[in-house]
Parts: structure tokens; sequence; C-alpha cells
């Protein structure tokens, strides 16, 4: 397995997966202590690096054909898509409504008052968060949620949906059926942040808006919090959450 991403969602997979006895052949990120929980070698790939120029490399050290994205904004193109690999990525956000950058999404969930959220597994194609769904885990978004409470819960899901799914992907065995999607196709990205201030005034905007400590974490959702309310848009982390980005 190749494992493609940053931070601690992709430094848990690596061991998890490592734990369990699955081959972590090569792990691609911005920090090479990402690879050590695998022991397995690390490929220097700071966001948003292409990944797709390290095809070969990619493809021939790949023992089992399985590549995992995780917490990844790197976008798989040709010519990696066309070299036999499966590439699976775990999606912070119900898909297709919450496709894009998931704080954004975060952001206009709350904004437009929907009651769940959640992780997605979905295979990868030449669109962004468009291939076929493989698995979702949901939860409900509590009436009083601020924004990096979902996104923390998002992150958690993410790892659990990856975990238990790892045992199927990994035997090639079939993956229960998904659930029907969740609601029509939405695209949340950098340009969709440009109408945050037409929402300056919205019941939930400083719920929506309160990033906590994941402000460092989306710095296009945080520098356009900044620009319409003139002020940073981190706070103190929630002691329930449990959970170290």
């Amino acid at each position: 397995m190749i494992f493609v991403g940053d931070g601690a969602l992709l430094r848990r997979a690596v061991a998890h997966a490592a734990a369990q006895g699955h081959p972590v052949d090569l792990v691609c990120s911005a920090d090479p202590q990402d690879a050590t929980g695998g022991g397995a070698p690390h490929l220097h790939l700071p966001a948003p690096a292409d990944v797709n120029a390290h095809a070969d490399a990619l493809a021939g050290t790949c023992t089992d054909g399985i590549v995992w994205s995780l917490n990844n904004r790197r976008i798989f193109r040709e010519p990696l898509l066309s070299r036999g690999l499966r590439i699976l990525n775990v999606h912070n956000g119900l898909l297709p409504r919450h496709r894009g950058l998931p704080s954004a999404a975060v952001l206009f969930a709350l904004l437009n008052g929907e009651h769940e959220y959640g992780a997605t597994l979905h295979e990868v194609d030449a669109g962004i968060d468009t291939g076929r769904v493989l698995a979702v885990r949901r939860f409900p978004i509590a009436p009083d949620a601020r924004h990096f409470e979902v996104m923390l819960h998002g992150v958690r899901a993410c790892q659990t949906l990856f975990e238990e799914t790892l045992p199927a992907v990994a035997s090639g065995a079939p993956l229960p059926p998904p659930p029907a999607p969740a609601g029509p196709s939405a695209y949340h990205g950098t340009r969709a942040l440009d109408r945050l201030a037409a929402h300056r005034d919205h019941p939930s905007y400083a719920r929506a808006t309160d990033l906590g400590p994941f402000a460092a974490h989306a710095p296009e959702l945080a520098a356009a919090i900044e620009a319409v309310t003139g002020s940073h848009a981190g706070h103190c982390l929630s002691p329930r959450l449990g959970y170290t980005l």
C-alpha cells in the first residue's frame, strides 16, 4: 500500500495499517515523520506538489496495487490514473453534497442548516470527488455545533471509516452497498468563499466561521473570514473533542 496525504489522520492510518500486518510500501507527504509508524520509505511531497510526476515510482513501489489518499490536497491525474493502481480517497464530507474543500463544505453546511455530516470512502477518477462511493459514515450536526467541532468530528469519522474498510479493501472483498447519495452534488472550492460576505448577518455565521484550532489548517477560509470581519477565526479547542490534528 501507498499512502498520500498529510497530518495526524495520515499518520494514524499508516501506523494502523502496519500494526494490522498490511504492507506499507511508501508514504508520500510533507513530513518524514508520517512514515515512522509504518517503518516505510518516505517520499517528500509538500502539498500541492504534483504527485502525478512520480507515477512510475509509485507504480513500481506498490506491492498490492492500492493507494490510500487521506487529508490530501494533491490532485490525482494522468499519468498516475492509468498505471493500474486502485486509488481510494477518504473524504471529510458526505459525497456528492460536500465535494471540494472540507473546510468550505462545513461552512456552508452550517449556514444552510444541514443536520448531518460525515466521511466518505470513494474511488478516485479524473474528477474532483466524483469517483464511485464505496462506504459512508454519518453523524448528526448538533444545533449549536461550531465549525471546528464538525470538522474534527469529520476527521474522526474519516479515521474510523478507514479502519473499518481497510480489511475488505486489502483482501479484495466486496464492501456492503453504500447508502443513497447525500443529496444533490455540490462543489465547495475557494471560489465559493467569495460569497462569504453575503452571509455576514446570517444567524449561524459566528458558529459557521469559528475555526478554532483548525484555522491553521484552512488558510483560504481563515483569510476569507478575516477579510469579512477583520478578526481571526481561531479560538480554543473544546476539551470534549479529544483529537489532535
